[in-house]
């Protein structure tokens, strides 16, 4: 599943432009009733995941930073479960398209429905609001653990399949479909084990109940030397963490594209879906902000409402080829 990430200053560049010229139209236009009003009341936005990890600590910096230029504090409100399906989910069930409910977009909602029959389409149930950040996914062990390289780790694997524990968030994540083809380029097999948070894995993992865990976010834990970095599953090698290869560094062609971003309910007013990504996309400079991108190893990826919504046409129609391929079916 190799795909390429969008570096981030041409992206952003590319996406300042676009806000630039947007604010410039507006100066001559009059906007809609509607983006003049908003937001009349405290935004709510539903995170799929538990407190606590990289995707919490993502949003409500950001949060915090548009919250200054809506004028209205952005609630976050946690809603785990369902492989971090469910919360995002809930937006299809009669929530109100007025801007004021939002929740982050991940890939495990885009193919979801071609994994679990559902009563939703991602690409015609949602409004896509703005593509933020592309995960780094870094594959770790214990510092106790054997396995000093991802060969003698891919190796034990073949030796015995399906033995080794891998964790990840989400039983259909991008980084638990990672894993899988790592697994099978070396012709072995891990016990796929699901979690619903980040943290809950990356506790497992030190307590020893967990034997690799391969997710984004394990950057400060990484740092402390509790856990070992083997490989990152990017497309090039990560600052912090410059000894550690990439996976097609040592002949896997596996690299991940995973974005995070902010949908709606389906019918927003354009106008509000406008004034949310001008003030959520200005929100991305803010300092506290990019410290988490380092923190947790995250990668700025700017994309607009539109620019998101292909992403997300694009990799559905990929999912639909790659998950037959890795003997995913539709249950």
């Amino acid at each position: 599943m190799a795909m390429h990430t969008t570096p981030y200053f041409s992206g952003r560049r590319a996406f300042s432009a676009c806000l630039l010229a947007a604010g410039a139209l507006a100066g001559g236009l009059s906007l809609p009733a509607a983006a003049n009003t908003f937001p009349t009341k405290p935004i709510t936005l539903i995170l799929p995941f538990p407190p606590g990890g990289s995707a919490d600590a993502l949003m409500r910096t950001l949060g915090h930073a548009a919250s200054a230029d809506l004028g209205q504090p952005i609630v976050i409100m946690h809603k785990p479960g369902g492989g971090g399906v469910t919360g995002t989910a809930s937006l299809t069930q009669n929530t109100p398209a007025d801007g004021h409910t939002l929740a982050l977009m991940h890939n495990s909602v885009i193919r979801h429905p071609l994994l679990q029959k559902v009563s939703w389409d991602p690409l015609t149930d949602f409004t896509y609001v703005i593509g933020l950040v592309n995960l780094s996914t870094i594959v770790t062990v214990r510092a106790e653990a054997p396995w000093k390289t991802i060969h003698e780790l891919l190796a034990d694997a073949k030796a015995r399949p399906g033995v080794i524990s891998y964790g990840n968030v989400g039983a259909t994540s991008a980084n638990r479909i990672a894993g899988e083809q790592l697994a099978r380029a070396a012709g072995g097999q891990f016990n796929m084990v699901p979690f619903k948070g980040g943290s809950e894995a990356l506790t497992a993992l030190m307590g020893g109940h967990l034997d690799v865990y391969g997710d984004p976010g394990v950057g400060p834990v990484a740092l402390s030397g509790k856990i070992r970095v083997l490989a990152t599953l990017t497309d090039q090698r990560l600052k912090r963490f410059p000894d550690a290869p990439t996976a097609k560094e040592l002949g896997y062609d596996v690299a991940v594209r995973s974005p995070f971003g902010l949908v709606g309910p389906k019918g927003m007013d354009p106008a509000v879906v406008d004034r949310l990504q001008k003030a959520f996309g200005k929100a991305t400079a803010d300092p506290a902000y990019r410290k988490v991108l380092e923190d947790y190893d995250l990668q700025s990826s700017l994309m607009s409402s539109e620019e998101y919504r292909k992403y997300a046409s694009e990799q559905f129609a990929r999912e639909k080829v790659l998950l037959p391929q890795l003997g995913f079916k539709l249950e």
